[in-house]
Order: structure tokens, then C-alpha cells, then sequence
């Protein structure tokens, strides 16, 4: 079945930076695009950046975009978000997620269960 578990998250003073991982089994990940989703406490789910199968192509949401890379290494199965210039409001449950086709759109099939962020002097 597909797993999607993601690591790298904890807390981290403003300014600072993390990666996260995300490690992708049970499918063909070099097949299909993915995304990172964030969930900040008591609000909605943000979809922050997504890439396609081969890495070829990435986009961002303006809130993360100049602080934000993706990246994947398909011979790993793994998925990344380099995360610098963090802010406290970037304080969120960071998860990973699959899009059902090999370029973003609209409908995600998987997420995984995410990793807390926090941001906080």
C-alpha cells in the first residue's frame, strides 16, 4: 500500500532553516508528481509546493516561494523541502502528499501523516 512518512521536523529559532524528507513506498514515485501541504494550528491545509515526476518542473505558493525548494531523488523514493528564512508563522503540521498523475493538478490521492514544524524564539 502507499506509505508516505515524513521527518525532519521540530523547532527551529526565526530565521533558521530545516529540511524535511519524505519517504515514498508502496508506488512507482517516479511516476507520479508530488507536493508539500502545510496545516498550521486551527487553520486550513496550504498547498505549498509542487513538482512533477522528474523534477523537470516545480512551482510555489508566493508565501513560501524565495524561501522554499523542493527537490526529489527518485533512485531514493524520497521527496524534500528545504526550508530557509523561517518564520513563526510557518509554525505548521508539514505533510507530503501525491498527485494521482506524473504533473500537478488539482486532486491529491495520498498524504501522509506529517511532521510539526515550529518556529519560535
Amino acid at each position: 500500500q502507499v506509505q508516505l512518512v515524513e521527518s525532519g521536523g521540530g523547532l527551529v529559532q526565526p530565521g533558521g532553516s530545516l529540511r524535511l524528507s519524505c519517504a515514498a513506498s508502496g508506488f512507482d514515485f517516479s511516476a507520479y508528481a508530488m507536493t508539500w501541504v502545510r496545516q498550521p494550528p486551527g487553520k486550513g491545509l496550504e498547498r505549498l509546493s509542487s513538482i512533477n515526476n522528474d523534477g523537470s518542473f516545480t512551482s510555489y505558493a508566493s508565501s513560501v516561494k524565495g524561501r522554499f525548494t523542493i527537490s526529489r531523488d527518485n533512485a531514493r523514493n524520497t521527496l524534500y523541502l528545504e526550508m530557509t528564512s523561517l518564520k513563526p508563522d510557518d509554525t505548521a503540521v508539514y505533510s507530503c502528499a501525491k498527485y494521482p498523475s506524473d504533473r500537478p493538478g488539482v486532486q491529491l490521492d495520498y498524504r501522509g501523516q506529517g511532521t510539526l514544524v515550529t518556529v519560535s524564539s
